[in-house]
């Protein structure tokens, strides 16, 4: 099946109690968890990680000196406290001097991808490029297994998976998103997976009145082996629907919920 790469396969740092653990729902935290708004920085993916999460969805962009930097927005504005400016037109200096919040720097992924050598990173590629960059990381680290490749763009996307030396798990970027909602119905799916390159698609609840996540959708995506997460989920009662339909991960800014909500129903791992 498509959604056999080890990137899907959680490390288990538990005690071990020589039962076989079954598949269960991927907990991504939405740019790590900061209720406090230090999103994509190390704080806020160490909260993620001491409440037991394994995968970090986070994004990168590329400096004016090249560096792979972790940050959403293409400029510092929103984050900054009064700072201003592109991350295309800061150098990684300039950048360590904006704070996020007032108190926390802007990490590089290099940076997060070293801090928890074991942890899965879910990571959106925003700019042309950041996927040669990214691509060189994963060959520097050996972390094929561990990183996800994604974008909105599958010509980003495409150009960082054709750059590594094996292979990566990847989601579909939106154009063939678009596509898989009109060919899984049909049956298409599975070939769409294997010509676009990816494992799973990552979407919204909807696409303006078009509802995407209906349970036809999710088994016709299952059936061709690809695996389905939702974002940004940040409620008990849209948790719980959607578990119920069988989805297979749900990226959140409220990872301590989707613990309680998954610990709940007995599927936390």
């Amino acid at each position: 099946m498509l959604a056999t790469y080890p990137y899907f396969r959680a490390p288990w740092d538990g005690p071990r109690t020589g039962a076989v653990r079954s598949p269960a729902p991927i907990a991504l935290a939405h740019r790590g968890f900061s209720p406090d708004g230090l999103e994509n920085t190390l704080p806020a993916f160490r909260n993620a990680a001491e409440l037991g999460i394994s995968y970090l969805e986070t994004d990168v962009r590329t400096s004016r000196d090249g560096i792979l930097m972790a940050f959403h927005d293409e400029t510092v504005d929103r984050l900054s406290g009064g700072v201003t400016g592109r991350i295309s037109q800061l150098t990684r200096k300039e950048l360590n001097e904006v704070l996020i919040g007032g108190t926390e720097r802007i990490p590089t992924f290099e940076e997060l991808l070293t801090e928890w050598p074991r942890m899965r990173l879910n990571v959106d590629v925003k700019d042309a490029a950041g996927a040669r960059l990214l691509a060189a990381l994963i060959e520097k680290h050996a972390a094929h297994d561990r990183v996800l490749v994604a974008s909105f763009s599958d010509v980003r996307r495409l150009r960082t998976l054709r750059l590594l030396g094996r292979p990566a798990a990847s989601s579909a970027g939106s154009a063939l998103t678009a596509l898989l909602r009109v060919l899984a119905p049909l049956g298409a799916a599975g070939i769409l997976a294997r010509a676009g390159r990816f494992q799973c698609v990552q979407v919204p609840l909807s696409f303006g009145p078009v509802s995407v996540v209906t349970p036809g959708f999710v088994r016709s995506c299952h059936r061709a082996g690809i695996q389905v997460h939702v974002w940004t989920i940040n409620d008990r009662p849209t948790m719980h629907r959607l578990l119920d339909l069988g989805v297979d991960g749900i990226v959140t800014d409220r990872s301590d919920l989707l613990v309680e909500v998954l610990t709940e129903r007995g599927q936390w791992r």
